[in-house]
């Protein structure tokens, strides 16, 4: 598998401040196919827009509401960026906010390679994908998403219905597709079949239960598919040690965005990334939680480390660190690791 040499080219984050009037976002470097948005200080909900499901078209990771459409949020994605308008939760004046963007194909197609057909912009390179179908109400469902290879981490959303997100990452216990987390929840990890019938995906396709959170008949999804790809990205599970030294956490490259949920624990996810600082000593982390609106927080102090070759918990709060508790990340590299590492027996 061939190594990806500039993440930047496929994942980025972009911090700005609002206007209050229509502004263009530049500096991502590439036509983002997905962009979230949080503000910083306010307390405004997360804003997921994708250019499958069209500008203006809004979900929100810390709400169960159905998709809804406000014509002064991301209006346009550009060659290196995109612009938002006037909306208060991409844009308020003087606030500042935090953009995470991700390249996916700049089109779309049509994907037959499952029993329902879907629209799907993947980016086979990075390994990132954009779903969209329409639910049919059968156990055993299958969509494909395009990717050329497993998913390793996959976010669904009902887009015309009050209902939870649904993630499945393939690390989330022995028997992942037989379990679930939601992203608009601190709920532990789920046993539940009528979200992945049980199945694990496939290089082609993955496979739906027949709850309304999933597949629901005539109702429309969006799915966000993401595939391992060395030096790029990482999602794995560790334990914590509860110690304030940390827990390493081996990636093979330095880390630009990790997301963390504790998955036998009611416990918030948090966002870190390598432009809201506070890392390595030098500071308070920054955090996020992309199951609440609540702004910036500095948490615990400096509760994270990134590394050349991963990162490192420095904290004894169980919301990342607890002893004996597991958990499960999704990582995207600033850089990747040069040369051959062993990778840890404690890391997987």
């Amino acid at each position: 598998m061939a190594q990806i040499n500039k993440p930047n080219q496929y994942f980025n984050t972009k911090l700005y401040t609002g206007t209050g009037s229509s502004q263009a976002i530049t500096g991502v470097d590439f036509q983002p196919d997905m962009v979230w948005i949080k503000d910083r200080t306010v307390g405004f909900d997360h804003v997921l827009q994708d250019s499958v499901r069209g500008t203006t078209k809004i979900i929100n990771s810390n709400q169960t509401y159905a998709e809804f459409t406000n014509a002064n949020s991301i209006t346009s994605f550009n060659s290196d960026g995109f612009t938002t308008g006037s909306y208060v939760a991409t844009n308020q004046n003087t606030t500042p906010y935090v953009s995470w963007n991700w390249l996916g194909a700049n089109g779309t197609a049509s994907n037959t390679d499952g029993s329902i057909t879907s629209t799907v912009s993947a980016n086979t390179t990075s390994g990132f994908s954009i779903v969209s179908y329409t639910g049919n109400e059968t156990s055993g469902a299958t969509v494909g998403h395009g990717l050329g290879s497993k998913p390793a981490m996959m976010i669904f959303k009902e887009r015309n219905g009050i209902t939870g997100w649904v993630v499945y990452q393939h690390k989330n216990t022995s028997a992942p597709a037989t379990e679930y987390l939601q992203l608009n929840s601190t709920n532990a990890t789920g046993d539940y079949a009528g979200y992945f019938n049980d199945t694990e995906p496939t290089s082609s396709v993955f496979t739906l239960g027949n709850d309304t959170g999933i597949n629901q008949s005539g109702d429309t999804y969006i799915a966000y598919c993401f595939a391992e790809k060395k030096g790029f990205s990482k999602f794995g599970s560790y334990i914590g040690n509860g110690n304030a030294n940390g827990t390493f956490v081996y990636t093979g490259f330095k880390p630009a965005f990790v997301m963390i949920k504790a998955t036998d624990l009611v416990k918030n996810w948090l966002t870190f990334d390598n432009l809201r600082l506070g890392y390595n000593g030098t500071g308070t982390n920054k955090q996020l939680h992309p199951n609440t609106s609540g702004a910036e927080s500095s948490g615990n102090g400096t509760t994270l480390d990134i590394l050349s070759n991963g990162f490192k918990t420095r904290t004894t709060d169980s919301d990342e660190n607890g002893s004996g508790n597991t958990y499960i990340y999704m990582a995207f590299a600033e850089n990747p690791l040069v040369g051959t590492n062993n990778i840890p027996a404690t890391a997987r």
